[in-house]
């Protein structure tokens, strides 16, 4: 015959939408009177395994809403062709905090997309809302939703993520109005919220412009943001070469 009040209390963790530990609750129960368990020991296990549940569902339900192409880790990249301590810096999120961007350039199949999906699960995990999308259908949509008179909300959706990845810039043609659309997406991004970028980089020269925007220098003397950490690498390594 059930315990009544056994039943009464998986109810009750039921209705709390604590289904896991109502599920476990007996064995809990007879684990904690075996091994003389405090009460407050037996409290803090129960929460700690329903708070661990909680995290790994809202982990999965923010990878799925990421619309990530795939799930690939840092720790499954070949460093071979990269500065490992720049990504290692890059997998604390402080740039997303900051609200810094992150370009990846180097021919196809260098590891440019492994990189920024990876760098996005981490994001997750940091609780960072994050959205992937390829640049060709980003252009698209916002192409769409200007000629449906939406581009106003659209780009509020892309604005929304603090972190948004835009895969294979430049492996389709973009003509001037596209351009333009993703150039006000871009802008309105600005010290706002992370972009991670890729791009193809094949039989092209790179000419890198030194120097801080007027913008942010302005703001730093004002005190309004904080000079960022300076992770430049160094020479010959780092996220300033190319990916060969």
């Amino acid at each position: 015959m059930d315990n009544p009040q056994l039943l009464r209390l998986q109810e009750n963790l039921k209705k709390l939408k604590m289904n896991r530990t109502g599920q476990r609750l007996e064995t809990l129960l007879q684990e904690a009177s075996k091994n003389e368990i405090s009460y407050t020991d037996f409290l803090d296990r129960l929460l700690e395994e329903e708070i661990a549940l909680k995290f790994e569902k809202q982990i999965a339900l923010n990878t799925t809403m990421a619309k990530l192409p795939f799930v690939k880790t840092l720790e499954a990249f070949d460093f071979t062709s990269i500065e490992p301590r720049i990504i290692r810096e890059l997998a604390t999120c402080t740039f997303i905090e900051r609200a810094e961007n992150v370009v990846f350039l180097g021919p196809p199949g260098t590891g440019k997309t492994h990189l920024s999906v990876a760098l996005g699960l981490k994001s997750i995990q940091k609780r960072y809302r994050t959205l992937f999308t390829p640049a060709a259908a980003l252009i698209a949509a916002l192409n769409r939703a200007y000629t449906e008179n939406r581009l106003e909300d659209k780009l509020k959706f892309y604005c929304t993520p603090r972190l948004l990845i835009i895969d294979e810039i430049g492996y389709v043609p973009v003509d001037v109005h596209g351009a333009h659309l993703l150039f006000q997406l871009i802008s309105r991004r600005y010290e706002k919220g992370s972009i991670i970028m890729t791009s193809l980089l094949h039989h092209s020269t790179v000419i890198n412009v030194k120097g801080e925007s007027y913008r942010l220098k302005e703001k730093q003397r004002a005190g309004i943001i904080k000079k960022p950490l300076d992770i430049t690498p160094p020479e010959g390594g780092g996220l300033s070469d190319t990916l060969t």
